[in-house]
């Protein structure tokens, strides 16, 4: 069996899986973010570490694991200030600085110097503005910093005692450094750890915490790479026009194209299944714009913010909402836009507004289905996953605004099952990932457009690009 486990931002996700892709245990547990000003994002990182064990705790039979892949959320920075820090050392909350979070926007006034380095623009959100604010705007943090590592390879730290960067695959050297990258920012590249590959090993769990979880001997600890990465595997986007739909506080959209595709409004990276190409663009709050509007309507739940939007009517009374809470990245890239609804009228209701954050979200999808099809990558299908691709009110909604089939899988945490791909790939259960994808991932629930929503929608849509445009 394999132990699959992805950080997310509000949730830590384990599971362990037979080699068949039935799922046989699972286990979560929460995660708590903290939001400074508006700007700066926080989380602790040993709080990952206590999810684990309180997740192996749950999972009960970690003894069958013949190894654990790990995968998470990003680009989330985290500053390690004692390497020799323990996964048992009680005090090591004091041993290392605060993670900064993917929604972190501290870094904004060096996007333009590491752009200018990187020859194209790196929105602020990743991993080198980070570490140039750090080093710049908190420079005694800098130099008690041993290293920097991403999220999942924080963990893998813990757990194996080896540090390591993910270079999740060719497309990313943008996004991230080497030797002549760090010597033009001035940064000490011995803080910097040596890349591998998803699929690579981290190394071996800790002889003390197999014993203290009660794990066999010598089990690897592979990389899942980015959340991305597992989830295309976990949904089955082995194919050229098959999109990926990955829902949680972020949405991020993957389509897999047979070339590669050059757009500035989008990423492009070479996808797990060889030679084809993944085209991104990602959302940067569709399911925080559902949280936040919970609180803003009273909504007590998930559950009740969705009962309040399904009556309301399509279209939401002529509500429309720009889901830009904490700026955007795709296709806009740019961190100053906020969020706002047009349309209101005195006739606008509570069930309005939450229909019209859900349409909304949808609208976002659209207008990144809509620039990767005007690059010349088209989408004849859509497979959700993640935390809201269990609701199928807005898997419905999602079909009739983009005009594509949406399909929900029976595993609704695809990182988890690609994580389960991952690992069988690397102990030689499966000859290639598009093998592992096409035998373990199976579809629950097909959803069509309503042909009657159409006019209504592409006219909203029309509106809410115009807009768009005016606000950025």
């Amino acid at each position: 069996m394999l132990l699959t486990i992805d950080i997310g931002t509000s949730s830590f996700k384990s599971a362990l899986w037979d080699y068949e892709g039935s799922r046989k245990a699972f286990a979560s547990s929460p995660l708590s973010a903290g939001n400074i000003d508006g700007t700066r994002h926080e989380a602790d990182p040993t709080q990952w570490i206590s999810a684990f064990g309180q997740c192996c705790g749950k999972l009960g039979n970690v003894k069958q694991a013949d190894a654990v892949v790990i995968s998470g959320n990003g680009p989330t920075l985290v500053p390690v200030l004692n390497p020799q820090s323990s996964f048992l050392n009680s005090k090591s909350s004091i041993l290392n600085s605060n993670a900064i979070l993917w929604l972190d926007r501290r870094a904004v006034k060096y996007q333009d110097e590491v752009s200018r380095v990187m020859g194209g623009f790196v929105d602020a959100g990743f991993f080198l503005p980070k570490i140039l604010a750090v080093k710049n705007d908190d420079n005694e943090l800098y130099e008690r910093t041993k290293f920097f590592l991403g999220c999942p390879e924080y963990l893998a730290y813990s757990l194996t005692g080896e540090a390591r960067n993910v270079f999740p695959c060719e497309g990313f050297d943008r996004w991230f450094w080497n030797d002549s990258v760090l010597e033009k920012l001035s940064l000490d590249k011995s803080k910097f750890p040596a890349f591998i590959k998803p699929g690579d090993q981290f190394g071996m769990l800790l002889p003390q915490i197999s014993e203290r979880f009660g794990f066999q001997k010598n089990i690897p600890v592979f990389s899942g790479g980015p959340d991305f990465f597992a989830s295309i595997l976990g949904s089955g986007v082995t194919e050229p026009n098959q999109a990926c739909d990955r829902t949680g506080s972020s949405e991020g959209i993957n389509l897999c194209t047979q070339n590669r595709i050059n757009d500035s409004r989008l990423m492009s990276y070479s996808h797990p299944v060889k030679p084809f190409w993944n085209l991104s663009g990602i959302i940067n709050t569709t399911g925080k714009a559902i949280d936040w509007g919970c609180g803003l309507l009273s909504a007590a739940s998930f559950d009740d913010f969705i009962a309040l939007a399904k009556t309301s009517i399509a279209g939401s009374g002529s509500l429309i909402f720009h889901p830009y809470l904490a700026g955007e990245r795709a296709p806009l890239w740019n961190a100053s836009l906020r969020a706002d609804f047009s349309g209101i009228s005195l006739s606008s209701s509570r069930s309005d507004f939450a229909n019209s954050i859900l349409e909304g979200i949808c609208f976002a999808i659209r207008d990144v289905l809509a620039v990767m099809n005007e690059a010349g990558g088209e989408a004849n299908q859509l497979r959700v996953t993640g935390r809201l691709s269990g609701c199928s009110y807005l898997n419905q909604l999602k079909s009739d605004i983009t005009g594509l089939e949406i399909l929900e899988g029976v595993h609704k945490d695809a990182e988890l099952l690609g994580l389960a791909i991952i690992g069988a790939c690397s102990l030689g259960r499966f000859s290639s990932y598009k093998e592992a994808s096409a035998s373990l991932c199976r579809i629950e629930r097909r959803y069509e457009p309503d042909v009657k929503n159409k006019e209504l929608y592409d006219q909203s849509f029309m509106e809410y690009r115009v807009s768009s445009s005016q606000i950025s």
